[in-house]
């Protein structure tokens, strides 16, 4: 269980981090203000891609292990 928590908020905290900023980018560009853009939109992901990530995962990681034994 702790290692799941760990898991959920590092991977959230990546990948809401990183695609907040190309979401924020691909919506406005390379422009003034761009920063502070993304990091409130990153403030907003962050919490809801950490739930997803609890909450998902372990089905997510089954389902994977599956799909790469039949494959």
């Amino acid at each position: 269980m702790k290692h799941r928590a760990i898991f959920a908020v590092l991977m959230s905290f990546v990948l809401s981090l990183l695609m907040s900023a190309w979401v924020t980018f691909i919506n406005m560009g390379a422009v003034n203000g761009f920063v502070d853009q993304w990091l409130s939109a990153w403030i907003l992901a962050w919490p809801a891609a950490g739930l997803i990530a609890f909450s998902f995962g372990p089905r997510i990681h089954q389902l994977a292990q599956r799909i790469a034994e039949r494959l």
